[in-house]
């Protein structure tokens, strides 16, 4: 691993890595699957790119940002490499953002075209979403385009097979690698502007500071319009040697457990919230064949951590931390380096320094900055509103270890004041979390009239109590101003697409309670 991890953490764009990865671990070795069953080598896949971007860049032009919707799977990932060999900018569409949001996307990085695919638009009734992107966009269907593949475009793809970086356009590592957009968490999602050596460079950081075996199989069933399942789900199997294999949707919760054993994979990437759900839906061994399981985008609570440890024969779940904007992996834990509740150790090459927050003792707000770090974000109006010498705002407040071991202790928006006091959401989501594990929980700050804010629960507990959460923070000697006294009991907690919690949507639902009220 010791070569590769140098030559990637070096620069480089993203089709020299692939191509160099071939010559590393063999043109003929097996790389990529998805549920069809019809893995691709190396050879194979650059063949499929070739010829899949020949026809796209006939009805594209070189530069441009071409919109991707499809899910975590083979297509996604030929289209992501096709649209490199030909010069032109992948740009991933959450299409669960919904149509106000995608039509925005669209708009703001100037995307005139969307490819997708029938199969994936019919098996996800999106129907609606199409007709809303062909307002602002054409939309192309990779089934049309892969019909009218002939055979002066298998030639050239042969020949291009061969000898990938004769044929490949030309890039520089400080050229565009991907458009994401950001989760949408607390409000609108932002264009994030990442370049090819961020993308080839987080790779790196990673492969040189976990350990990985190219002979292992990883599972990705996360969202590649997500940085996550990019760069975690696609990028760094590929780049590192290791076969990947792609499911479309990481709700399937019954199939995916007994596909983690099928295939034999060592490696699982997952959120928390679905780790849990696997765990749960799986037959006693089905999930014992993994070396680890890498989580991130959100906490991992310990009952997931205890799970994976007492089922399935000590499984360790490690958490990572990371933003969009930064590759997006800024810190990981380590196998044989666990320590729960952090976020992990800092990725290699990257510098972190915390701002003073007023009201918040024993941590800052995380800056940092890296060869991972983005270009900046696009504006309207195409320029990139870049960050201050190269310093990214995570917006996250944190600790510091002195070995460079972060922990998160909560979003800078994610405090309230309450009576002059700082107190954050994450620690009253995490208390009522400890009380009752087995369910869904989300703490949010509205208006109070007589001491500033006030602490909301929406949970789907239903026999939730705020005297049950005082009387369980007396017993840990937690802080009853941490308790939220006023309890919202819904069915379902709203999540994204990536599995984060919806703040922007229960922040909603509690200002409509509160018209009610008022």
């Amino acid at each position: 691993m010791g070569k590769l991890g140098d030559h990637l953490y070096g620069g480089g764009t993203i089709f020299s890595a692939l191509v160099e990865a071939r010559t590393t671990f063999g043109p003929k070795k097996l790389i990529l699957e998805d549920q069809d069953r019809n893995p691709l080598s190396y050879t194979d896949l650059l063949r499929s790119a070739f010829a899949l971007g020949r026809r796209i860049a006939a009805v594209t032009e070189k530069g441009e940002r071409v919109g991707v919707m499809l899910p975590a799977s083979s297509a996604g990932v030929v289209t992501f490499f096709a649209l490199h060999a030909f010069g032109r900018v992948p740009t991933m569409l959450n299409f669960t953002s919904g149509i106000r949001n995608l039509k925005a996307a669209c708009q703001l990085a100037g995307v005139k075209r969307v490819l997708t695919a029938n199969k994936f638009i019919e098996q996800g009734q999106l129907h609606d979403l199409v007709d809303a992107l062909e307002t602002v966009a054409t939309v192309t269907y990779l089934e049309d385009v892969r019909e009218k593949v002939g055979l002066v475009d298998k030639v050239f793809a042969a020949a291009a097979g061969a000898l990938p970086q004769q044929f490949a356009a030309s890039a520089q590592p400080t050229d565009i690698g991907v458009i994401l957009f950001t989760s949408g968490s607390f409000g609108v999602p932002k264009a994030v502007v990442l370049t090819q050596e961020n993308l080839v460079a987080n790779v790196a950081q990673v492969s040189t500071f976990i350990d990985m075996d190219p002979d292992w199989i990883m599972f990705n069933p996360l969202p590649i319009f997500h940085s996550f399942g990019l760069t975690g789900g696609i990028l760094l199997p590929l780049l590192t040697g290791m076969k990947v294999f792609e499911y479309p949707s990481p709700l399937h919760v019954k199939q995916i457990p007994a596909l983690i054993k099928d295939t034999g994979a060592a490696l699982l990437l997952a959120t928390d919230t679905f780790i849990n759900q696997y765990a749960r839906a799986s037959d006693s061994d089905e999930l014992s064949g993994l070396k680890y399981i890498v989580a991130g985008a959100e906490k991992v609570r310990e009952e997931t951590h205890n799970l994976m440890r007492d089922r399935f024969g000590g499984v360790p779940v490690i958490e990572g931390y990371g933003a969009t904007e930064a590759g997006p992996i800024i810190a990981i834990n380590r196998p044989n380096d666990n320590r729960r509740g952090t976020g992990g150790g800092l990725m290699p090459g990257m510098e972190a320094r915390l701002e003073t927050v007023e009201g918040i003792s024993g941590g800052g707000k995380l800056l940092v900055r890296g060869a991972n770090v983005m270009a900046g974000y696009l504006r309207p109006d195409g320029t990139l509103d870049a960050p201050v010498e190269g310093w990214h705002d995570t917006g996250d407040i944190v600790s510091l270890s002195d070995d460079n071991w972060i922990t998160i202790l909560g979003r800078a928006k994610r405090f309230a004041k309450i009576g002059g006091e700082m107190v954050s959401l994450t620690a009253a989501e995490d208390l009522v979390l400890s009380l009752w594990p087995d369910n869904r929980h989300a703490v949010i700050a509205m208006p109070d009239p007589k001491k500033g804010e006030r602490l909301v629960l929406f949970t789907n507990r239903a026999d939730a109590t705020p005297t049950a959460i005082i009387e369980h923070a007396q017993s840990l000697g937690a802080p009853e101003i941490a308790v939220p006294r006023k309890i919202m009991n819904i069915a379902e907690i709203p999540v994204l697409g990536t599995g984060k919690t919806d703040y922007v949507t229960i922040q909603r639902l509690a200002a409509v309670d509160g018209r009610r009220a008022a």
